[in-house]
């Protein structure tokens, strides 16, 4: 076959050892010239952002290389797997960008010929039928400084097993009843290579084959021969499965199959969240969350809809590389990934979270103000904002007392409406509280950004929205879901314990810039002084939008915790 390596794609992307060995595989022409990967899930969680620098790196490979990338389903544990997986799983990887073309496939699609495979393994002397329980499998495995226990059952005839994993199959026996081991050495100083199970029973529904099967093949069992079949060139897999690849070799090599060749590299480890599949499923299932997709999640699906983007994630997965020792990455990171992206692409807009009254007392006329788009990028153009007699400013952008350095309003004080002009605060009103609850100002008229003739300056500059024209909407403040880097570390405590309970803050009543009144959900912006925001997918209605914080514009954690 033809080298199809496209030198000039592959040269130009960071070298790591993965490339190294695949380059040279193109050399030796191992493959015939071919890189064929694949992402194979299992359909019993939402996909996080570990499973997006798989995909990345799988499909970034078979990209680079003009090769192919496979989807394939692991589907091989029908009681924790649903048809809404398999959705999610779907969507999240075609919008990570990663194209695995018609190539939708399933493990259970391959039952028969793994079934025939077993046969052939107990017809050889490799594979018996074992009445032990799990807990006595489990004892007979022995420990690290002590060699396993040969199963009283492992010396059955060839005849005794071929007739027990057929009865299996027809379903006469209950869950946990029999199981099929591989026959390898109970000596091996390898756990995996211990008499490894290939099947057990488990009577219940398949979300894909029904009730076709009552007996399901282990992962161990079924990777070898899923890549086999789908002739996997590189067989990419995070570390734990290192102590697994001769296992992988043993199967493949006794039934003389193809035989692809695994490799493992480091699982991406994100500090202050966890990234099990489980922990993840106690904290939706314990209403910690509000679904897979809420956006303090670590999910695809959870960041989709906080309003990253596929090019940040992949930005992200190509700053951290690939490494062959497990570390822990900092969140801020990827933050920072986010950051990147959305200044280049996020129109600005001006909001009010925490809305505080204006009056400009000396003017009576409405203006249309010209507002730049994004600084970062011209042709976005600029638009127009009004300006009028009543506004509203940032609660926090005013203090009677205030520190040291405060360059906001004050009484007395002046400061810079952002693309508008210079105002002084002359009186402020109050409540039975002794709260500000509106601010009486006078504006210099010569002072308009951009064509004012006035030489007066001063040191701030915040932002606004008119009062008749600011369209009301809600606000939510995601910020880190855990208050420590490693919430599951402690093995004494239960992470959730951890928890932030400041992680969603609720602003029902914020006031956004009517530029914004037509946005969609999924559309981003930049809320100027306050990070980017999304409009969120989930809750936003045709009667009020509802937008999601994606990101600060700088990493405040740092600050608030030290």
């Amino acid at each position: 076959m033809e080298n199809k390596n496209n030198p000039e794609e592959s040269a130009n992307k960071p070298k790591n050892f993965i490339r190294e060995i695949i380059d040279e595989d193109f050399k030796t022409n191992k493959w015939g010239g071919r890189v064929h990967t694949r992402f194979p899930p299992e359909p019993n969680g939402y996909l996080h952002i570990g499973h997006a620098k798989s995909i990345c790196l799988n499909f970034g490979i078979a990209k680079d290389y003009n090769g192919k990338f496979n989807l394939r389903f692991d589907d091989t544990n029908p009681s924790k797997e649903e048809q809404e997986y398999v959705d999610s799983i779907i969507e999240d990887i075609k919008w990570l960008g990663a194209d695995f073309e018609d190539r939708i496939l399933y493990a259970s699609d391959y039952f028969e010929q793994m079934y025939n495979w077993a046969v052939e393994l107990i017809k050889k002397g490799k594979a018996y039928v074992d009445d032990l329980s799990a807990d006595e499998i489990r004892e007979h495995r022995g420990t690290l400084t002590e060699t396993g226990k040969e199963s009283p059952n492992r010396n059955r005839s060839i005849e005794e097993n071929l007739d027990l994993f057929e009865r299996m199959r027809k379903g006469e026996f209950k869950n946990g009843e029999k199981v099929l081991r591989a026959k390898i050495d109970m000596m091996s100083p390898n756990f995996n290579m211990r008499d490894p199970i290939m099947y057990r029973i488990v009577h219940a529904e398949h979300h894909r084959q029904g009730n076709k099967w009552c007996i399901y093949p282990t992962y161990d069992w079924a990777h070898g021969l899923e890549d086999s079949i789908e002739e996997i060139t590189h067989s990419i897999c995070t570390l734990e499965f290192e102590n697994h690849r001769p296992l992988y070799d043993w199967f493949l090599n006794e039934l003389g199959i193809y035989h692809p060749q695994q490799i493992e590299f480091a699982r991406l480890n994100l500090n202050y969240t966890v990234m099990s599949k489980r922990k993840l499923l106690q904290l939706v299932q314990g209403k910690y969350v509000d679904g897979w997709d809420d956006p303090r999640m670590p999910t695809v699906s959870a960041f989709r809809r906080r309003g990253y983007t596929p090019d940040a994630i992949r930005n992200f997965a190509e700053i951290i590389g690939v490494a062959k020792r497990d570390a822990t990455t900092d969140i801020a990171l990827l933050e920072y990934a986010i950051r990147e992206d959305l200044n280049k692409h996020a129109p600005r807009a001006m909001a009010v979270l925490r809305p505080l009254k204006v009056i400009l007392t000396n003017y009576n006329i409405t203006e249309e103000l010209d507002a730049v788009n994004n600084p970062e990028d011209i042709s976005m153009g600029v638009r127009k904002i009004p300006f009028t007699r009543e506004l509203f400013i940032e609660q926090t952008d005013f203090m009677e007392i205030p520190p040291k350095g405060y360059h906001r309003l004050t009484p007395g004080g002046e400061v810079r409406l952002r693309y508008a002009y210079i105002i002084k605060c002359e009186e402020v009103i109050k409540n039975d509280k002794g709260e500000a609850v509106e601010l009486h100002c006078t504006y210099d008229p010569e002072t308009r950004s951009g064509t004012g003739t006035s030489s007066k300056k001063v040191k701030g500059t915040i932002h606004w929205v008119s009062a008749d024209n600011a369209i009301e909407a809600e606000v939510r403040l995601y910020d880190r879901l855990f208050t420590v880097e490693a919430p599951d570390a402690d093995k004494e405590k239960d992470f959730v314990e951890f928890m932030n309970p400041n992680s969603l803050e609720v602003l029902p009543s914020a006031l956004i810039e009517p530029s914004l009144k037509n946005s969609k959900p999924g559309d981003r912006f930049q809320f100027e002084r306050h990070g980017y925001f999304c409009v969120d997918t989930k809750f936003s209605t045709d009667e009020k939008l509802v937008f999601n914080r994606t990101v600060t514009l700088k990493d405040s954690w740092g600050k608030k915790n030290n």
